[in-house]
């Protein structure tokens, strides 16, 4: 499926064991040296979508919590309405 004059990729050439030790140290020392800057980042991350999934639990139990107050305080009315005003004569 290649095309006539397609410019292939050219193998990687394999690495020895000396370097691959060298890399492989290198990329641990890149880790050790910025690992406290992720975990920060983790954490600051974290903390955030927490703070943001309390937030929206808290908005929805008070929501829910207001809707059955409503609906009491129009059941209190309808109740109200049906018994008619109060007066001296019926109180």
């Amino acid at each position: 499926m290649t095309e006539k004059g397609a410019a292939q990729p050219e193998p990687e050439p394999s690495l020895t064991a000396a370097q691959k030790l060298l890399r492989r140290r290198q990329e641990l020392d890149y880790w050790q040296r910025n690992a406290e800057r992720l975990r920060r980042r983790n954490l600051l991350t974290g903390l955030t979508v927490g703070a943001f999934v309390v937030g929206l639990f808290s908005y929805t139990i008070l929501s829910v919590r207001q809707e059955r107050i409503m609906e009491e305080v129009d059941e209190e009315a309808r109740v109200q309405v049906f018994r008619g005003p109060r007066t001296g004569a019926n109180s």
